[in-house]
C-alpha cells in the first residue's frame, strides 16, 4: 500500500516571505504559517492553542507570494511534509520539518481600488515541482 503525505493549513503569515533566487533563476519563498485552534476546556472556558508552520514555496508560487503575500496575510496552503537534516557549525545534526507548498489560496478581502483579486488558485500549478537539480537539503536558508 502507498502513504499518503498532504497537508491542508489555513492560517496567517507571522512574517513576510523570504524569497531568494537559486542557480537557472529558481524562486524559492519561505515563511512562518501560524494556525489557531480554539476549543472550551473542561470549566467551559475559551482556550486558543497556536501552532507554526515553515511553509516553502518554489518557482511560480514563491514569486506570487513574493509580489502579494505579507505578514499577517490569511492564506490556505496545501502540500506535503518534507523533512530536512543539517550539521551545525558546532558538527551538531539538526532537522526541520517544513511544509512543501503546491497549491496556495488568498484568503484576504479584496483591498485595491479596482475590486480586483489576484487569483493565486489559477497560478498553482506554476510551483507544484520542487527543483529538479540538487536537493532541498542543500538550501542555503
Amino acid at each position: 500500500m502507498r502513504g499518503v503525505n498532504r497537508v491542508m493549513l489555513i492560517g496567517n503569515l507571522g512574517k513576510d516571505p523570504d524569497v531568494q533566487i537559486l542557480e537557472g533563476n529558481i524562486a524559492v519563498a519561505k515563511f512562518p504559517l501560524a494556525t489557531t485552534e480554539t476549543f472550551k476546556d473542561r470549566a467551559g472556558k475559551l482556550v486558543s492553542q497556536t501552532e507554526w508552520h515553515t511553509v516553502v514555496l518554489w518557482r511560480g508560487l514563491a514569486e506570487l507570494a513574493q509580489k502579494y503575500l505579507h505578514k499577517g496575510s490569511l492564506v490556505y496552503i496545501e502540500g506535503r511534509l518534507r523533512t530536512r537534516s543539517w550539521e551545525d557549525k558546532e558538527g551538531h545534526r539538526k532537522f526541520a520539518t517544513e511544509v512543501v507548498g503546491d497549491n496556495l489560496i488568498m484568503l484576504d478581502k479584496r483591498t485595491d481600488n479596482t475590486g480586483h483579486h489576484p487569483d493565486a488558485d489559477s497560478e498553482g500549478s506554476q510551483g507544484s515541482d520542487a527543483p529538479t537539480v540538487g536537493d532541498p537539503g542543500d538550501l542555503p536558508y
